[in-house]
Order: structure tokens, then sequence, then C-alpha cells
């Protein structure tokens, strides 16, 4: 019973820095890339904002990286923009690996527990025989206790591995629609600024 407790308190701290974590207004603030836009049209963007931009948020970390790479065409923007997404990705699904490894231990961990406490029961059979029933009753329920909680801790903490990997993909599509935009509306300006020149 004690893994299965300690399972449900990491599960349960996992869970409530995840829910806290994993909002999407501060991943992706709203009005950031309207911002940042701004900013290039008044050509405003230097390396102070830029630095602020990039501590501002994930999705600004994002876009940071690509603005610096900017000036070195859109495949070189593109590649720094995915180089810094795929660290962002890793920081949005931290911990969820300890959420789904305990969502899988914990009812092997009762069952472990059931095994230990029929074990016990037909040791108890095998010393006294089978005519005392509340020893034998209070074994097996021993026994099968562990195996409900067990499962009492795994299917909470499956339940919230799968919604938290729900909420990072769609977390992710955004960042990507946000900094495609960022891209597309950089190169088609260039390719206006050059075609007008």
């Amino acid at each position: 019973m004690l893994p299965i407790l300690l399972c449900s308190v990491a599960a349960l701290a996992i869970c409530v820095e995840r829910l806290l974590t994993l909002n999407p207004k501060t991943i992706s603030p709203p009005h950031l890339l309207a911002l940042v836009w701004r900013q290039l049209k008044n050509n405003e963007m230097d390396a102070p904002k830029l630095r602020t931009l990039r501590n501002s948020s994930p999705l600004g970390e994002i876009l940071a990286a690509g603005l610096g790479n900017a000036h070195h065409g859109r495949e070189v923007m593109k590649e720094s923009i995915e180089e810094a997404a795929g660290h962002v990705v890793h920081e949005l699904e931290r911990y969820l690996n300890p959420l789904g490894t305990i969502a899988a231990v914990t009812p092997l961990l009762g069952l472990l527990g059931t095994v230990i406490g029929m074990i016990k029961v037909f040791t108890e059979i095998m010393a006294q025989g089978t005519g005392n029933a509340s020893v034998l009753a209070g074994g097996i329920s021993e026994a099968l206790i562990t195996t409900a909680a067990g499962l009492s801790v795994a299917i909470p903490a499956l339940i919230m591995h799968r919604y938290f990997v729900g909420r990072i993909d769609g977390i992710i599509i955004e960042l990507e629609q946000e900094t495609i935009k960022l891209v597309d509306a950089l190169h088609n300006e260039r390719q206006e600024k050059g075609g007008t020149a």
C-alpha cells in the first residue's frame, strides 16, 4: 500500500503542476503576434525587445528564434523556429512520462499486493486449516483492497495523462499556426519590397 500511496501523491502533484503550467493564454498570449508584427512594421524590433519577447512566453521564444534568423532567409528561419519549438514541446511534455508510468504501474502494484495477501491466506490455511473463516476473510479482503487502491490511483492518472496529451497537441497546433502566420507575413512583405525595388 505504501508504494501505491506514494504514486497517488506523485500523480496528484504532477496533475496540479501541469494544470497550472499548461494554460493556453500564458503559453500563447492572444495579442502577442499582433504586437510583434506592429513592432516589425515600425522597425522597433531591436535586440532588447527580441530578448524580452524570448523570455515572455513559449510562443515568444519560438517567434524570437525565427526573428533572430529572419535575415538569413525563409529556410534558416523555419529551421530555427523548429529547433525552438522542439525545446518548447519538450517543456510542455515535462512529467507526462512519469504520470503515464504511474498509470501503468499502480494496478500492477495492487495486483502484487493481492498476490502477497493470497499467499498469506494460503499460509494460514496450511497452518490452521480452513476452520477459522474470519482469518481467511480478513486476509482475502486485505488482498483485494490493494488491487482496488491500485486501480483507484491508475484510472484517474490515465485519464489525466490522456487529457494532458490532448491539451498539449492543441497548444502545439496553435503555436504552429501563429508561427506560420509570422513567417508568411515576413516572406510576403520581403517579396513585395523586392518586387517594388
